[in-house]
C-alpha cells in the first residue's frame, strides 16, 4: 500500500470516528440518519420533484432557447425531477431516466406521480386503496405507467387522484414521491 493510500485511510477512519463520536451525531441518536438539504440557486431543494404546465414542452441539450430540441414532452402534468438549476433553466429526468433543459415557467409546483413505470412491461396492476392499509378495500385497479396527482404523502403511503378515483397506494409504488417523504399538494 502506497504512503497516500494508507495516509488516506487514516483520515478517512479518523473522520469517520470524529462524525460518530461528534456531540451532534450523539443527540440525533444512533439510528437517525444525518440528512443533508442541498439548495439549488433559487433557494428551493435539489433534487424535487415538479411536473409540467402544458402538453407540449420541449427539452433541451443545453440550459437556453439557443440550444437544439432533444426531446418533445405531449403530456401536461407529467412528473420531472429537477436535479440542476441554471438562471430560469432547470435539467431535469423523466421516469425513464433522460435528461435535458426546462425552462422554469414550462414547469409547476403541483406534484404528480407515475404509477410503477418500472412494470410497465411486465404488466401487472397496482391497487388504488380506500384507507393507507394493505388490507383496505379497492377502489380501482391501476395500470402501471399511469400518471395521477399527489394530494398528501406520509412517507408509506400516498393519497392520489386518478381520472376522478381517490385513494391511496403504496409511496414506493410510484416514482414522483421520494421514499419517505412527506408531501402535502
Amino acid at each position: 500500500m502506497s504512503g497516500f493510500a494508507s495516509l488516506r485511510l487514516i483520515l478517512s477512519a479518523a473522520l469517520l470516528g470524529a462524525l460518530l463520536h461528534s456531540p451532534h451525531a450523539a443527540a440525533q441518536g444512533a439510528a437517525a440518519p444525518v440528512q443533508t438539504v442541498t439548495l439549488g440557486p433559487s433557494g428551493l431543494p435539489l433534487p424535487r420533484f415538479v411536473s409540467l404546465k402544458s402538453a407540449r414542452v420541449n427539452s433541451r441539450v443545453g440550459p437556453g432557447a439557443n440550444y437544439s430540441v432533444d426531446w418533445m414532452y405531449t403530456k401536461a402534468g407529467l412528473p420531472m425531477e429537477i436535479i440542476q438549476e441554471f438562471d430560469t433553466w432547470r435539467r431535469v429526468r423523466d421516469a425513464d431516466g433522460s435528461e435535458g433543459w426546462i425552462n422554469q415557467s414550462l414547469l409547476s409546483g403541483r406534484r404528480t406521480a407515475i404509477v410503477a413505470p418500472w412494470q410497465r412491461t411486465k404488466g401487472g396492476r397496482i391497487n388504488l386503496l380506500d384507507d393507507a392499509d394493505r388490507d383496505a378495500s379497492v377502489i380501482a385497479i391501476i395500470e402501471p405507467g399511469v400518471t395521477g396527482t399527489i394530494k398528501t404523502c406520509d412517507g408509506q403511503w400516498c393519497e392520489m387522484t386518478f381520472d376522478g378515483h381517490t385513494g391511496w397506494i403504496a409511496q414506493s409504488q410510484v416514482w414522483g414521491a421520494y421514499p419517505g417523504e412527506h408531501v402535502k399538494n
